[in-house]
């Protein structure tokens, strides 16, 4: 038994020198064995160059004269808005009411209250107060005057500026809430 480890490691160590016998005599290899790669080096030297990509064309841009500056200023008025314009107008002297210090959308109608000569809409306001509204009473942030009480919604017509220096009257309306 001792005699075939005494083998076995003999082969072992023979294949592992001639591994390593190789392995050297890949590494150490004489200028004369590699005649092909030297003569491949020098032809990949002696080819010419590329030619370079032609430098690309500059567009040449049309120059342009400003020559507007007499002309009226684009960012500035046009229309004054010192009130001497035809068309509806919110009144400046008018005292402003309670309803006027919210948006339209953040009240809320809860009710409505029949009383002898036409009807009476409850508003709740965003500060938790309900107060009564009826035709001719203003509410909301642009002018808006409450043109009637129905028994689903209030119809209002609000101003508002139309961009040019005037004003425009558009519809509203507060419906109801369905709770």
């Amino acid at each position: 038994m001792r005699r075939t480890s005494n083998t076995t490691g003999t082969i072992a160590a023979c294949v592992l020198v001639l591994a390593l016998a190789g392995c050297v005599r890949g590494i150490t290899s004489t200028p004369g064995e590699a005649p092909n790669l030297e003569e491949w080096v020098a032809n990949v030297k002696a080819r010419p160059a590329p030619p370079l990509d032609p430098l690309p064309v500059m567009q040449q841009f049309e120059t342009f004269e400003y020559a507007a500056q007499d002309l009226r200023d684009p960012f500035s008025a046009v229309f004054s808005d010192d009130g001497s314009g035809s068309g509806p107008r919110p009144d400046s002297n008018r005292r402003k009411q309670t309803l006027e210090q919210f948006p339209l959308d953040s009240l809320d109608m809860v009710g409505t209250l029949h009383t002898g000569p036409g009807m009476v809409a409850l508003v709740m306001a965003p500060d938790k107060v309900t107060y009564r509204v009826s035709a001719g009473v203003y509410m909301g942030q642009n002018d808006g005057r409450v043109t009637s009480v129905h028994e689903d919604r209030i119809d209002l017509v609000e101003l508002v500026p139309d961009g040019a220096g005037g004003w425009l009257e558009r519809p509203a309306s507060v419906a109801l809430e369905d709770n």
